[in-house]
């Protein structure tokens, strides 16, 4: 015969079973099935017999010349015959242009260092902006690891930053190396 302690274990292994089995169900309550709606979209929607119809007209093509440089009209009237108006055309040369200076293939900066504590790189940028110099920090970039960089410029003017070299190097003690500045990958 079984004893006492094995029919608990059978009553409790039913028990544990019907609460895995059926409890979840009674729980969770009515189930809600959703079924989509489908609504037929028409193939050719039918037009009404009161909407307007235009004719499209041809483009007129007018067989004018303008001038090659920019014209400048005056209209002047003489006092002694106000009705007449006397229109005169005066031709207007282009301003010659001015020498343009590409700043993104001549623009330098002084990079002071590379810091892997950005805390450090930022006091340095400080210091240096108290100075007077425009110093910058460069975030950490993902190919150089952790580094952050500092940098003071850019300046279009090449010897204006040849000559801070000597005055950073007592204020930071830093030897500045001149780069060539590129605005999108600084």
């Amino acid at each position: 015969m079984s004893s006492p302690f094995q029919r608990r274990l059978v009553g409790t292994i039913i028990l544990v079973a019907i609460g895995v089995i059926v409890l979840p169900d009674v729980f969770d309550g009515k189930k809600k099935h959703y079924q989509e709606e489908f609504a037929s979209i028409p193939i050719k929607p039918e037009l009404s017999k009161d909407v307007e119809q235009f004719e499209i007209q041809e483009p007129v093509d007018f067989d004018a010349e303008l001038p090659g440089e920019p014209v400048e009209v005056t209209i002047e009237s003489s006092e002694a015959e106000p009705e007449k108006e006397v229109l005169t055309i005066v031709e207007k040369k282009p301003a010659p242009e001015a020498k343009k200076i590409d700043y993104a293939k001549s623009a330098w900066i002084i990079q002071l260092g590379v810091f892997r504590n950005a805390d450090n790189a930022q006091n340095l940028a400080l210091k240096l902006r108290k100075q007077g110099f425009q110093a910058h920090t460069f975030p950490k970039d993902p190919k150089k690891g952790d580094l952050v960089r500092v940098a003071v410029g850019p300046d279009v003017s090449k010897p204006d930053l040849e000559k801070q070299l000597p005055k950073l190097k007592e204020i930071t003690g830093l030897n500045g190396q001149l780069l060539k500045f590129t605005p999108l990958n600084p």
